[in-house]
């Protein structure tokens, strides 16, 4: 089979391009130099507003450049600079582009001032961005503030249900502007996913009749069939797909590739991240909930990760009260009352040297280290805010609602994100991957540490490997 002749161009961002699309991914994990070098094989390459390099200032993208002491006016300057980066980036992927493909926007619903970001980059980027897409949260304002600059919108969802709610609340009013849907498997993806409370994360429901169920919902919608939807979330290769190309019933569809484009020559994550990549195994990779979004998500299960999950074992329930339940008085230091049968493994962690009980939103005490104390401590007192509801450090964005009540099971992950992208510690930060991370050991394309070209990439893609 001729996959290239078989994939159809189809109408994208107003322009007919190859449907096989680049997925953003946050902190500087997609860039302009990435996206530009995708759309350039006529593809819609997509990079990320999530906090986004400023060039030649790389000490700026790091948490511990925040001089203020006020954690608003820390929060301030990162939306600044967020908009500095996206613009840049912005004017690097049109350029790398050359009049080519499609450039897309990723920005996270989640982010915190992602309104203002979103309106400081687009009102500066007038022809460069092609198309904004937009998932971790509900996005309801995302067609709005699209519409006003005339580019057209793709929310990402993981079910008919969630764009059903956003259609019928929002993007009804704002309809020419729909660009397309990602569905993105909330099994699967990399990164944040969208599972939600009635799902099972540990049963995987098959993609095709979720597809089927969203295109059935966008036609009820009076949404016709050029309309596309992206699939997202273990996409490795066309020839698994064949069944879904040229078929009516799914009517138009592109391919959006997350995991892959990471290795490649013009990816921007550090050469130690790309050489684990080419080692990872069946299992490596998993669902967590640590994120302090809310959200699971997916990741590699390295050294940093396990000292969360380790973490979270180390942990009782308490009552304020004794009964008889709570029987035994613990000091923490106030006076608070454990089960008998938790004292022994209490007793355990103070000998191994976790001799400081936190509380948790849970009513729970984890224990840790004085140096784990202390870097909890420190990682809170740096928050800049990069989410509008931080679970770990307490910030809200809503000044006028209840802030959460910060959890120290969880971790920083402006902080994490961007030291492995800074400084390439694999194994002592959080390290994003697609489920089908594991397929870059296996495929011998990528045989005695090979690193393609975006370019061989794209035409590997092509060619339905």
């Amino acid at each position: 089979m001729n996959w290239k002749t078989s994939l159809n161009p189809i109408l994208i961002s107003g322009a007919e391009v190859l449907p096989i699309v680049e997925g953003g991914k946050g902190i500087a994990v997609s860039d302009g130099v990435s996206s530009g070098a995708w759309a350039a094989e006529d593809g819609i390459g997509t990079f990320s507003a999530v906090n986004p390099h400023i060039p030649g200032a790389k000490e700026l993208s790091l948490i511990e450049s925040y001089s203020s002491k006020i954690r608003i006016k820390r929060h301030a300057e990162m939306i600044e600079r967020a908009i500095l980066g996206g613009i840049a980036q912005a004017k690097i992927a049109y350029e790398t582009a050359r009049n080519r493909g499609r450039i897309h926007m990723n920005v996270m619903w989640e982010m915190s001032g992602v309104d203002v970001i979103l309106n400081g980059i687009l009102s500066k980027v007038k022809g460069l961005i092609h198309g904004v897409t937009c998932g971790a949260g509900m996005p309801f304002r995302l067609a709005e503030i699209c519409a006003k600059y005339n580019t057209k919108y793709y929310p990402i969802v993981s079910s008919a249900r969630a764009f059903s709610i956003l259609w019928k609340r929002a993007y009804n009013r704002f309809a020419e502007w729909l660009g397309g849907v990602v569905y993105e498997d909330p099994w699967i993806a990399g990164g944040h996913n969208g599972l939600s409370t009635q799902e099972n994360e540990a049963i995987r429901e098959l993609p095709e009749p979720r597809v089927l169920s969203l295109r059935n919902t966008m036609r009820e919608f009076g949404l016709d069939d050029s309309v596309p939807i992206f699939v997202a979330g273990g996409v490795w290769c066309l020839r698994e797909f064949t069944d879904w190309i040229n078929n009516p019933d799914f009517g138009a569809i592109a391919f959006q590739f997350g995991t892959r484009p990471l290795l490649t020559k013009e990816s921007p994550i550090p050469l130690s991240w790309k050489k684990s990549l080419l080692t990872l195994k069946r299992g490596d990779i998993s669902l967590n909930r640590f994120s302090p979004t809310g959200f699971p998500s997916s990741a590699v299960n390295n050294s940093f990760l396990q000292d969360l999950q380790n973490r979270s074992a180390r942990q009782v329930v308490f009552s304020m009260d004794s009964n008889n339940i709570y029987t035994e008085v613990f000091c923490i230091p106030r006076e608070v009352f454990v089960r008998q049968n938790d004292i022994p493994d209490i007793q355990k962690w103070i000998r191994e040297g976790f001799s400081v009980p936190l509380i948790t939103p849970s009513q729970t005490l984890v224990f840790v280290t004085p140096e784990q104390n202390r870097a909890i401590e420190l990682d809170r007192s740096k928050c800049i805010g990069c989410i509008s509801s931080c679970r770990f450090s307490g910030w809200t964005q809503d000044q006028n609602a209840q802030p959460p009540i910060p959890d120290p099971r969880l971790f920083c992950i402006q902080k994490s994100l961007q030291h492995i992208v800074i400084n390439g510690d694999v194994n002592n930060a959080l390290m994003f991957c697609g489920h089908q991370g594991y397929r870059f050991a296996e495929d011998p394309f990528y045989d005695n540490g090979f690193i393609p070209t975006v370019k061989e990439l794209f035409e590997r893609i092509c060619s339905g490997q």
